[in-house]
């Protein structure tokens, strides 16, 4: 089981680093082929964009690969283990050598944003609910949609 959640973990992943490099300031610093890739993955209907349905849809499933003991809670070993593979994840892509930086798609993963009632564990629901928020962050333009547009440099 351990060795299937690492390798599920590391293809979703690929694609959560991707969009967890994305900044709110609208400057992502990402490379033109992470962003394609993270598309890629989390355009559930292959139309060239990501809804905050499929956005929720592939949240829950990150949840789902991280809850090893399947109980609807990220427990502090469980988040560790998230945090770690994501950050290697975001390594491996050329990214957040330093970490993610306050107010970038990366920290909105991060277990404090999502940790509402802030008990130390995150929630399914905790989770999802989150996802409004880290989407609009994403979404630059505030179309209702991620493309690539989002993750171009700023206009100025």
């Amino acid at each position: 089981m351990t060795r299937f959640l690492t390798v599920c973990a590391g293809l979703i992943l690929t694609a959560t680093g991707a969009m967890a490099a994305g900044q709110g300031n609208g400057n992502s610093g990402m490379p033109p082929g992470v962003a394609a890739h993270f598309i890629e993955n989390w355009d559930l209907d292959g139309d060239g964009s990501v809804t905050l349905e499929e956005a929720r849809e592939k949240r829950a499933e990150l949840f789902y690969m991280f809850d090893s003991d399947e109980n609807g809670q990220l427990d502090s070993a469980e988040y560790d283990l998230f945090d770690e593979t994501r950050l290697a994840d975001m390594k491996e892509q050329g990214m957040g050598k330093g970490g993610p930086k306050k107010g970038s798609g990366a920290a909105m993963l991060a277990r404090e944003f999502s940790d509402a009632d802030k008990n130390g564990e995150v929630s399914q629901q905790e989770f999802l609910d989150a996802t409004d928020t880290w989407f609009a962050r994403m979404d630059r333009n505030a179309d209702g949609l991620l493309t690539m547009d989002d993750f171009g440099k700023a206009k100025p």
